[in-house]
């Protein structure tokens, strides 16, 4: 988390746009194989990585995502490039990574992505006779960031390896407008993780976006703590949403539209941290 505090925050402190932030910010936790996204993410089920990624922009409305990268090891600069190229949206497999070849990017060799901690996780999950332990919680989670700069250009984006064990070709809610990242600058930027299937099922961040524009969502009882705890009551409103409607645990972080942060988490756990007001760093690991 520190690290990719450090990296995003010293772009914006010194005046760069929040979509470099929010890029730097993630590739630096994409390059951690503690988590799951980039070198180090969960094998599918034949054994090989498989990444998505979107960055999206708050004040355009215009994201570029990605999927079903095998070649790819930074897939969040991928989604820039699609933002910032392409007359489309989304480019999946292996059209995206004809996408990124011609446009000047390396193709890494797959196996470039694996870590032998990821590679002892998927023979444990083949084999039958070890399946309670294959089934613990997964210790590696995908990741996101949200950033708004000076000239108040808000800007998320979320990259992921997907869940352990999953079927080729499967893609979750990560790289989906409005299921796991959405931004808007007249509401506030979202990044969401824990079960893609059922955050799928009510568009998680879109719906952030939307609550955060109607203060209602704060019950009468917290108004009188004034507008910084709206942005905290629209991520707990989500994840109650999340678990009657979508039946499924997960969290998300978020900042409104004046910068003001908010996470909140259904999952065994969720790490993450903010840049406070004074340029400190809170993290909550």
């Amino acid at each position: 988390m520190r690290a990719g505090l450090e990296a995003g925050w010293k772009l914006l402190s010194q005046g760069h746009a929040a979509i470099d932030a929010v890029e730097t910010a993630i590739v630096a936790l994409e390059e951690d194989p503690a988590l799951d996204a980039g070198v180090g993410s969960h094998l599918n089920r034949d054994g090989r990585v498989q990444l998505d990624a979107i960055l999206m922009d708050g004040m355009t409305l215009k994201a570029g995502a990605v999927a079903a990268l095998e070649r790819i090891r930074n897939p969040i600069r991928l989604a820039r490039l699609v933002l910032e190229k392409s007359e489309h949206m989304m480019l999946v497999g292996a059209g995206a990574e004809q996408f990124a070849a011609e446009h000047g990017f390396r193709l890494c060799d797959p196996e470039e992505l694996i870590t032998d901690s990821a590679r002892e996780e998927w023979r444990k999950s083949r084999d039958k006779r070890t399946a309670k332990e294959a089934t613990v919680p997964q210790s590696r989670g995908t990741v996101g960031a949200v950033a708004i700069d000076t000239h108040g250009n808000l800007v998320a984006g979320t990259s992921t390896g997907g869940t352990r064990g999953k079927c080729p070709g499967r893609v979750g809610d990560s790289p989906l407008i409005g299921c796991g990242c959405y931004a808007d600058a007249e509401a506030g930027g979202i990044s969401c993780t824990g079960y893609g299937e059922g955050i799928m099922k009510i568009v998680m961040a879109k719906l952030a976006a939307d609550l955060l524009r109607d203060p209602r969502v704060l019950p009468p009882h917290r108004r009188k703590r004034g507008p910084a705890t709206i942005a905290q009551a629209v991520a707990d409103a989500c994840l109650r949403i999340l678990e009657r409607r979508g039946h499924a645990t997960g969290g998300l972080i978020l900042l409104d539209r004046k910068g003001r942060p908010a996470a909140a988490y259904s999952t065994p756990r969720m790490a993450y941290g903010y840049v406070d007001a004074d340029g400190g760093f809170t993290i909550v690991p």
